[in-house]
């Protein structure tokens, strides 16, 4: 039995994206993140509320540059934060992390200017109180609760399958690209799912968890492989010359890139949980999509 309208669905996005503005200006880090997700579900629910093709397709183009342009000051806060934890491990030569650290900060500084000389929030609200009016004009009719979730079902059943391939693909070795391409697919198959849940009622908790945790798994280990480029940058661009800190760099680097392996050997280790819930939600789709028709042709 469905449990939410097209406009619950949407409402409650909507309601963690407004609600995490207020700390965006202030410059909270967390807050930032939670903007960048709830921007990430509502352009998942986009597609299936059965707008207008010219107004969907505005809205995505506007949640899409808020991702992007969030994302570039997120991944920076990340790479802070993973900064602080290498420090704090002391298991690495301090003068180096210290070096490291003063050069994300100072880009971070720079790419906050840009976001919000970009991005204000003024901007952010124009967005969420254009949603806010699409959901007061959605009409939930039983002809469109029956057209909005077999969208549903078709878009949960491509996202497993895009996500099973792109696993096929990855293959069992550490290939950085290729497990990138898992986790993102993996991140969509989670909020399409968190969709279908919503819509259809079906109880998948326990596969949102299995996904959530795949996902935090290739996402620490994207967050190594990104610190990992960085500290490869500003080694070739140490002037002058400095073998020390050069030799330095080569170990950390060493030490994350044993880190990244230690974390995908722990993702291979749950991908078949992974590729489970592939399979379920595929069953799921057919077995709501075959109740659904049912009641629609009695």
């Amino acid at each position: 039995m469905a449990t939410s309208q097209r406009s619950d669905l949407l409402n409650t996005r909507l309601d963690r994206f407004t609600r995490m503005l207020h700390g965006l200006a202030d410059g909270d880090v967390r807050a930032l993140h939670r903007t960048r997700v709830a921007s990430r579900r509502l352009r998942e629910i986009l597609p299936v509320l059965e707008l207008e093709p010219d107004v969907a397709r505005r809205l995505g183009r506007r949640l899409r540059k808020v991702t992007e342009r969030l994302g570039v000051v997120r991944e920076l806060d990340v790479l802070t934060l993973l900064v602080e934890e290498l420090h704090d491990s002391g298991k690495h030569n301090s003068a180096t992390l210290a070096r490291i650290a003063t050069a994300i900060a100072e880009e971070r500084a720079r790419a906050r200017d840009r976001l919000f000389a970009k991005l204000p929030t003024g901007e952010l609200r124009r967005i969420a109180s254009k949603l806010t009016k699409v959901a007061g004009g959605l009409d939930d009719d039983k002809k469109a609760s029956r057209g909005w979730r077999w969208a549903v079902e078709a878009r949960l059943t491509h996202r497993a399958t895009v996500l099973k391939r792109a696993m096929i693909e990855a293959g069992a070795l550490y290939l950085p690209e290729r497990l990138h391409a898992v986790r993102i697919a993996l991140k969509k198959l989670r909020y399409a799912l968190e969709v279908a849940v919503e819509a259809t009622g079906a109880p998948s908790a326990t596969d949102l968890r299995t996904l959530k945790r795949g996902q935090d798994v290739l996402g620490r280990l994207h967050d190594f492989q990104i610190l990992i480029d960085r500290v490869r940058q500003m080694q070739a661009s140490v002037e002058p010359p400095d073998v020390t800190l050069w030799r330095n760099i080569d170990v950390l680097t060493v030490a994350l890139e044993n880190e990244c392996r230690r974390l995908h050997a722990r993702f291979m280790r749950h991908e078949a949980a992974v590729r489970a819930v592939c399979d379920r939600v595929t069953r799921l789709k057919l077995k709501v999509a075959t109740s659904t028709r049912r009641a629609a042709a009695s």
